[in-house]
């Protein structure tokens, strides 16, 4: 059968009595929302402070965060450490995590090949995005390339034209009713999410395809200094 007839998504796994990160993070190892789990290692959530000031938002988990369990510890991984430390992003504010949470790839030999997630796999996702931003209270929301691009802000969305530019979040979010409200507690009581900014730019991983890698990263340098200011003022 084909994926985009086999994917009911993740909404049917996430617990409705989950308050914490950590809960959704346990729940999220047993999903079955697409058939990505079939041939991934494990289930990728996302990772850090519950309170951070920024979170991070990626496309998936590449080759070594399948088989770490953790969200960008590869290569692309070690170049947003750097990027964020070179911005002044304080990196205990930070909370990263990404629009599909289980590695897609093509077999080549005894080498796992990176392949984009498609629509099916982004929508079928979603619903832990959404659940993740229930329990988190940024300031300033970062989209790292298409893939996330397309799961918070639509299909339409070009990163290559409005990277850099600060936006209205969750207002500029394709569906904000989604991200509009936030639980206050296990009693089902919610109030209005604070209003945040939004900022795309590239992954990190299109600095290490670039011809010219410096001026690639110069510029994700650049737009990530774009959200420092912001948390400064």
């Amino acid at each position: 059968m084909a994926e985009t007839e086999s994917a009911p998504g993740a909404q049917e796994f996430i617990p409705p009595q989950a308050d914490t990160i950590d809960q959704l993070r346990a729940a999220a190892a047993g999903c079955r929302g697409c058939q990505l789990y079939r041939d991934a290692t494990q289930t990728v959530f996302g990772r850090g402070d519950e309170s951070a000031q920024v979170v991070f938002v990626g496309e998936q988990p590449g080759d070594m965060e399948d088989k770490q369990g953790l969200p960008f510890v590869g290569p692309a991984g070690r170049v947003l450490r750097r990027a964020v430390d070179d911005a002044k992003i304080d990196a205990s504010r930070v909370y990263i995590t990404n629009a599909v949470k289980h590695f897609r790839f093509e077999l080549r030999g005894k080498r796992r090949i990176h392949q984009s997630p498609d629509r099916v796999h982004i929508t079928a996702c979603r619903p832990w995005l959404v659940a993740e931003f229930a329990r988190l209270r940024p300031e300033i929301v970062v989209v790292l390339g298409a893939t996330a691009a397309k799961a918070l802000l639509g299909p339409t969305f070009r990163v290559t034209k409005q990277r850099g530019e600060l936006m209205p979040w969750p207002a500029a979010a394709q569906h904000p009713e989604d991200f509009a409200q936030v639980p206050v507690d296990s009693a089902g009581k919610v109030a209005d999410a604070p209003e945040a900014r939004l900022l795309a730019t590239i992954h990190p991983s299109a600095v290490l395809r670039a011809d010219n890698q410096e001026v690639a990263y110069e510029g994700l340098v650049k737009d990530l200094k774009v959200a420092a200011r912001a948390l400064a003022r």
